[in-house]
């Protein structure tokens, strides 16, 4: 099996959101202050779903693509303040996807490196809860 097979739903075998996940994670991240990050694992936990991290990515990438330009509720999802445990921006199968973040990162004054690579330890949001 390669690896790309891995990827997807069956990769993460016997751990199944429930409906409305989606938009609990789009009230959460709404919470995310400008100049800060939370981890998509850090969403997870906050949530109760501590091994759904990368639900959370889809849940995020599917934003993206709505028709609702990442609306939710009628007000913007911060999604690009979302990384990965190692502070680096994830490409998420969309290559476009990581100068968008990062750019945008950038302008809320996160330093972000040629590499799309931040430090957590100082952009990292604590605490973040429903």
């Amino acid at each position: 099996m390669s690896k790309l097979e891995k990827k997807g739903p069956a990769a993460d075998k016997g751990r199944v959101v429930g409906p409305g996940f989606n938009k609990r994670v789009y009230a959460l991240v709404q919470k995310i202050p400008r100049g800060s990050v939370a981890t998509y694992g850090d969403i997870a936990a906050a949530l109760g779903e501590a091994k759904v991290a990368r639900h959370v990515g889809w849940a995020l990438a599917a934003l993206q693509k709505a028709a609702d330009n990442e609306l939710y509720n009628g007000e913007s999802v911060p999604w690009h303040r979302v990384v990965n445990a190692r502070g680096t921006i994830s490409v998420g199968g969309n290559p476009l996807r990581p100068p968008e973040q990062a750019l945008r990162l950038r302008e809320e004054g996160v330093e972000v490196s040629a590499q799309n690579k931040l430090q957590l330890d100082k952009y990292r949001l604590r605490n973040i809860s429903t």
